[in-house]
């Protein structure tokens, strides 16, 4: 059963305090202001310059990967605002070798008038946390529905391919009876925003599907497994950790934040425990 606590301050300084354990997460997802230049009410995404919010953001990501197992992961879940900026400064703190995948989430929402193509996407910069060899990342292979020209050409079969005594390919796409799972999982992912009728809204801005988290804690995650969200928000992050029989831990300084995502998570029920659960 999933245990989860929330702090409200400055995960700065909560992380300081020692408020979660080195070597104790195995997701560190982070979805921090954009550098959008704007206030939300809920947070202010203002800032002096690009340099001021990257070196709040690398101070904190330096503390964060020291919570990680070895076999852990950082998620730095951006947008093309800052997304290079913040990449360039992750491979520095991270190690430009750990660095696994861009993940594109794609999604569509009310165009606006402008002379450029629609913007109708984030980024999700993952890095593992060791690299070493016989270090093996936690991981559960996701699977995509099969494209309609395979199923026409070779059915829902599972496939594999025929390989000579060298190893070379010599024939693809052998069906089985068995069932195909689906094609493995890519890194760009459809998955719609929370649209304003949905019953999953909140009312916080800049709040995140629970299938996009969904997607990254049953990839990066096993049951019992801690997952931390030092920019809170609403809590979705949470939810879906604690869905999914994972712990969790969430840090916000908007007491906004704090208040619908201890909601969101007491409205889960007596199947998780909640003795941790404090702002």
């Amino acid at each position: 059963m999933g245990r989860w606590t929330i702090h409200m301050g400055d995960n700065l300084d909560i992380l300081g305090a020692g408020q979660v354990a080195p070597s104790s997460a195995t997701l560190v997802y982070l979805d921090p202001p954009f550098f959008t230049q704007r206030d939300f009410g809920a947070f202010d995404d203002r800032w002096e310059s690009l340099g001021d919010y990257l070196e709040q953001l690398r101070a904190r990501a330096l503390v964060l990967r020291t919570l990680l197992v070895p076999e852990g992961w950082l998620v730095v879940h951006v947008d093309p605002t800052a997304s290079h900026y913040v990449k360039v400064m992750l491979d520095e703190v991270m190690g430009r070798d750990h660095f696994v995948n861009e993940v594109v989430w794609r999604y569509r929402r009310w165009p606006s008038p402008q002379s450029a193509f629609q913007r109708m996407h984030d980024v999700l910069l993952v890095y593992r946390r060791d690299v070493s060899v016989g270090v093996k990342p936690r991981w559960t292979q996701l699977f995509e529905p099969l494209a309609a020209s395979t199923i026409a050409a070779y059915g829902t079969g599972k496939q594999f391919a025929v390989r000579d005594p060298g190893k070379n390919r010599i024939k693809t796409n052998v069906s089985t009876e068995e069932a195909s799972p689906g094609a493995a999982q890519s890194d760009v992912w459809e998955i719609g925003i929370v649209a304003p009728t949905s019953d999953e809204r909140t009312g916080y801005p800049t709040q995140k599907p629970i299938a996009l988290l969904d997607r990254v804690v049953l990839a990066l995650t096993s049951p019992g497994d801690l997952v931390v969200d030092p920019y809170m928000g609403s809590g979705t992050t949470g939810v879906s950790a604690l869905r999914h029989a994972r712990s969790f831990v969430g840090i916000d300084k908007s007491p906004q934040a704090v208040e619908i995502a201890t909601g969101r998570l007491l409205a889960l029920g007596s199947l998780f425990d909640r003795a941790e659960a404090r702002t």
